[in-house]
């Protein structure tokens, strides 16, 4: 059967959303000609045809979110029929006259630890499209009841259909799981005085210049951690991921090689790189191989956070909004321009000494006029 599978777009993720459909049924198509555009790891990406021929059949739809290997297209030379199990019962079923006195079990599901619930009410969760990790459980020694199930699907129906995530957003939301469930992250926290910059300071660039001094002093932040071999790569050049926020979702596009360019070189890349982000244009390898993460998140609000470490990464530096603050100086009390600083580790591989000496470099180098 001449049938085309979704192929592993070597995007780490063993999905990916039909954003177009290039062929419609009846055409002729030839090899390495566009077939589809689907969306994977925050990139849209053209599918080619693997063979010339006509297109029988399109299996799924724009909107829809296969797995790697489901069935894409069937060209028209495939004479052979899917044949689906009807799922007839052979033979007779005798009704049971006893009872059946049920047990809780404990299952598991979406990766959680586990709940304790009787067949029954499972079935019931199922029926009602209910995820057991969504219920409170109010039975003895923490066992979900009917009732429970009940009452979780009637909040469900009054808020009203689900919203999948899609695009950036879904591949945002497995990036992130995947990296709550590996990384040991610990989080240092301070303030950087920023009270002798001049007027019309470029505030990204003062940030990117002070990780690369920081790098120099503490390179241990700047590598990839290998959790399978349990070691890690300290690397010499620094290609620093910038978080981007966008109505879509979460973008980290790259500036490659921070250490050897100049301010102006960076932000005209800066520039181009938003500019790409906004028009949802970037290149997908200009989204790959970061070693360092750097969040600028005051731009929109917040003092200090928490940022996400995204494996192989190790480290992610976190600027809040900067505020006017009373500070002592010569025990004085004065107003400063304040700068708030959130790095995140994973610890696995960077010490905590190995965290707090880099994040005073970077304060250090801060708080100098340019």
């Amino acid at each position: 059967m001449s049938i085309f599978k979704l192929p592993d777009l070597g995007e780490g993720l063993q999905e990916a959303e039909i954003v177009e459909w290039h062929v419609k049924q009846g055409d002729e198509v030839k090899v390495d000609d566009k077939l589809l555009a689907v969306e994977t790891a925050k990139a849209i990406v053209d599918v080619p045809s693997p063979q010339t021929g006509r297109i029988k059949t399109l299996f799924v739809k724009v909107g829809d979110i296969p797995q790697v290997g489901d069935p894409l297209v069937e060209f028209e030379s495939a004479t052979s029929e899917l044949k689906v199990d009807s799922g007839t019962v052979v033979g007779q079923m005798e009704s049971g006259k006893g009872f059946v006195n049920e047990t809780p079990e404990t299952v598991s599901q979406g990766g959680s630890t586990g709940f304790k619930v009787t067949p029954a009410v499972r079935a019931l969760a199922h029926r009602q499209n209910v995820e057991l990790s969504m219920v409170t459980p109010t039975g003895v020694n923490g066992v979900i009841t009917a009732a429970d199930i009940e009452r979780v699907a009637k909040i469900l129906k009054a808020a009203g259909p689900l919203e999948p995530l899609r695009g950036v957003r879904r591949v945002m939301a497995h990036i992130m799981t995947q990296a709550h469930a590996e990384v040991a992250d610990v989080t240092i926290c301070d303030d950087a005085d920023i009270n002798a910059w001049i007027d019309g300071t470029d505030v990204t660039i003062r940030l990117i210049r002070a990780i690369i001094v920081a790098c120099k002093v503490e390179p241990s932040l700047n590598a990839w951690y290998d959790s399978h071999a349990n070691g890690r790569r300290v690397l010499d050049t620094i290609d620093l991921g910038i978080a981007v926020d966008t109505n879509d979702g979460l973008f980290v596009p790259v500036l490659r090689n921070i250490g050897q360019r100049s301010n102006d070189d960076m932000r005209q890349a800066l520039n181009k790189m938003k500019e790409d982000v906004n028009a949802r244009s970037i290149p997908p390898e200009e989204m790959r191989g970061y070693t360092f993460t750097l969040s600028n998140f005051g731009t929109f609000g917040g003092r200090y956070a928490d940022p996400i470490v995204v494996p192989p990464t190790v480290a992610i530096l976190g600027a809040g909004r900067m505020r006017d603050e009373v500070v002592s100086i010569d025990g004085q009390a004065v107003v400063h321009r304040i700068m708030p600083l959130s790095l995140t580790v994973d610890h696995r591989a960077v010490t905590g000494g190995e965290a707090t000496r880099f994040l005073t470099v970077v304060i250090d180098d801060l708080a100098l006029p340019d």
